[in-house]
Parts: C-alpha cells; structure tokens; sequence
C-alpha cells in the first residue's frame, strides 16, 4: 500500500490551475521517463499540489484520459492497458489504469462501443460505483487508503508505462467509433460472426476447472473428455448451419468462412518463447494464425470467432496443466551441482507444445473425416479470410520463427506430460502451419 508523506489539509495562496498541475504531473513522468531511480526529485516536483487535492485529484483525472484515450487510437484496448500496466508496474497501478479506461469510456454512449471492449471492462471488474461528488481519483485513492502523494505517484508510474508503449493494429474500434450499420464490426472484429454460445462455454469451463483441479489423472481424462465433446460437436454443428444459410438470407457480415477477427492471448513471464509456440500450436489446430509480440507479453490469434473462443478456452486450460506438470518435476541440478532447472523447464514446455500440436492435428483429421465433404469449402473460405486480415494488419510479418530445445530430460519429460494433458476442443486442423513471428517493443 502506497501511504508514503502525509497530505495538508490547508495551504497559503491561491491553489494552481488545473493546467498547472497538469504540466507538473507531466514534468514529473518525464523526470521517472529519463531515470527511473529519480524518486525524490519526482515527488518534489510534485510538492506544491499536496495542499489542493481536488485541484491534484482533477488533475490526475485529465491526464489518465488523455493518455488511455491516445492509447486507443493507436490499438490498445482495455484488457491491453491493464495487463501491460501489471507487467511493467504493479497490481495497484493497473487498477488504476482499469478505472480510467472505464471512465473515460463512460463519456461515449453504450451504443457506440463496441460489446467486445465492454466486455472486456466487465471481465476486468471495475468498480463503476463513483459519486459524482468529487473526481474518481479521490475515491479511488480513499478506497485503497491512499494519501494524494501516494496517488501522484501511483499516476505517475501509469504515466511512464503509457508514454513507452508503440502503436498497434487497431482491431476493435475504440469508443465513439462503433458503427450501427455493421453492430461495431471493423476488419478486424469480426462483425456478425458467430462466437461459441455463452452456455456452452460456461459447461466446458466448469469441466476444465475440475480436471485442472483433480489429482487422479483418470477422472481428468473424463472430464476433458466431456468438455472436448461439447466443444467439438458444437463448432462442427455451428460450421455446417452456417454453410446450409441461403446467401440472400445471411445478415450482413456473416458469410460463412468470409469473416475474420482477431484477438490478444497475454502470456505470464517466464518461459515466454515456449508459451507462444503452445498458443501457436492450438491456434493452427483449429484454422488461426498467430502473431507473436514477445517483448510486451501477449499472442495475437487471428481466425473467424468460434475459432477464437476454442483457442483461448483450450490455451487457458492447457497453460494451467502444462505449469502444473512442469513444476511436479521439482528442480534439476547437473552432475556438477548447478541449476539445470531452467533450460529443463524452457525443454519442457517447448516439447509440451510441439506434442500437443500433433495430437489436434492428428485428432482434427479423425473429427474432419466424420463430418464430410460439407466443410471443405466453409474452412478454405476461412483460410483466405484469416490470410486477408494478417495481410492488413502485420503486412510485414512473413519469418517462421524457431525454437532450440537444450536439455534432452525436460523435452521427454515435457512430451510425456502433453501425452497425458487434457484436450478440451481437439477437433478440426484444417489451417495454418506457419506461425509468423512479429516482435513489436
């Protein structure tokens, strides 16, 4: 808990203007932005607003807006802001950051933004329960038991990662820009496509939670059994309604396999190249391609909608299993008495996905065989749609990117594991196999 200083309850003078606070607070990020270790000269700066905080709390709401806003116009959207701030921050300061996203989206009308960046801000859990008796920044600050200096520097610390980040692909249309005609659907978002029913989700999820949690591999395997059931025979079933909709009876958008999104995976330190190639591995299983941004922590999936709620739900799953095993397998120290631990660990999870990758494929063949002929034509229309949406979005990510394995006891160990994972959504592989690497830092 940030309490650090004391905050005055009075002052002599005239308070600053809001401008001037303003330019103070900037003046101090770009102080932390030169040195990060220059603490005491960055709350100096920041002195002479501790006796006016509604003017600081006023403050620190104008250029949190500024900020997130500028930040949505060049790609980012909530869940982005709020995992980039926890990475390179802390849990504090990405909560503030969730709470300026959310009220700056506040000034636009729900029907102008998008369901998916609502979601998003749901799926963080903001607190939208400010009185509009004084600026959100107070009550945020009185809720965490923070003095105003605490919060300064809190707003700080979300300002020095913000002024740091690049630009984006732009694949949700920020708050003001959704448009009625289309329900919000940019080339990116997807537009009408179909997404995996809400219910069939929350079964699958209920019996991936089990198996992730039971200790008797027998009663996983049933499980995921279950949950691949689900997910298998209703995208299949989904694919096949959609090809059997007459042309002139499809809403507008949803054509089937002509519809494209794309979606960010953000991935955990450590391990991170490992944890791609898994993303990677599930996302060619079921006709998505994967676009790695290494250096800030996430995968963009891209693919129709239904694909993209399989591959996060089995991503998830299989992340949860994979850490569970990899850490069951303790420290390894070498013959000598250093730490192999890590280059064990790196193996693992490396052969974990390569094999995970060859079970859906293999599965997907069986499951493709059984439906028929009847998709062939709906997975290619795809393929060209996911094709046309990484040409518009990462026109230049065209390397394969290559992974070196160096301890052979971590990529048995971590094959064996893959051999043993549950599957939640083994089905259809018709797709990419390419997964371009595109680092943006």
């Amino acid at each position: 808990m940030r309490t650090s200083g004391s905050q005055r309850s009075g002052a002599d003078g005239a308070p600053p203007s809001l401008d001037t606070a303003m330019r103070l607070i900037m003046a101090a990020t770009a102080d932390r932005l030169h040195d990060r270790a220059a603490g005491d000269h960055v709350a100096g700066r920041l002195t002479s607003l501790l006796p006016w905080p509604r003017v600081a709390h006023a403050a620190v709401a104008t250029v949190l807006r500024t900020q997130v806003e500028r930040l949505w116009a060049v790609g980012w959207q909530p869940a982005d802001l709020y995992q980039v701030a926890r990475r390179q921050a802390d849990e504090l300061v990405a909560g503030l950051v969730a709470v300026a996203v959310a009220e700056a989206t506040a000034q636009h009308p729900a029907a102008t933004t998008h369901p998916r960046w609502l979601a998003q801000l749901r799926q963080l859990d903001v607190h939208d329960g400010w009185s509009g008796g004084s600026p959100y920044p107070a009550q945020w600050a009185d809720r965490h038991g923070f003095t105003t200096d605490a919060l300064l520097a809190a707003t700080v610390d979300a300002l020095t990662v913000a002024l740091r980040l690049p630009s984006l692909p732009t694949i949700l249309p920020p708050p003001g820009e959704t448009r009625s005609d289309t329900g919000g659907a940019d080339a990116a978002d997807g537009g009408g496509a179909a997404t995996v029913d809400e219910k069939v989700l929350g079964r699958v999820r209920a019996l991936l939670a089990k198996a992730e949690s039971t200790t008797f591999p027998d009663e996983a395997e049933a499980l995921s059994a279950k949950a691949q059931e689900l997910m298998s025979r209703y995208a299949i079933e989904q694919a096949l309604a959609q090809s059997a909709v007459p042309p002139g009876l499809r809403p507008p958008g949803s054509a089937p396999g002509s519809v494209a999104s794309a979606r960010r995976i953000w991935l955990d330190a450590p391990y991170l190249s490992a944890k791609t190639l898994l993303v990677a591995e599930v996302g060619s299983a079921n006709h998505c391609r994967t676009i790695s941004s290494e250096k800030l922590g996430f995968v963009t999936v891209l693919g129709a909608d239904v694909d993209l709620d399989v591959v996060e739900v089995l991503t998830t799953s299989l992340l949860v299993q994979a850490t569970r095993a990899m850490l069951a397998n303790g420290s390894r120290p070498s013959r000598l008495g250093t730490s192999r631990t890590r280059s064990f660990r790196h193996s693992f999870l490396l052969a974990y996905a390569t094999r995970i990758g060859e079970r859906l494929r293999d599965t997907a063949e069986r499951t493709e065989a059984a439906a028929g002929s009847a998709l062939v034509p709906l997975f290619a229309e795809r393929s060209r749609a996911v094709d046309e949406l990484a040409g518009t979005l990462f026109p230049g990510a065209v390397r394969r990117r290559s992974f070196s394995a160096g301890n052979s006891d971590g990529w048995g160990a971590g094959r064996s594991a893959a051999d043993r994972a549950v599957l939640s959504a083994e089905h259809r592989a018709l797709g990419f196999h390419d997964h371009p690497d595109m680092t943006r830092s």
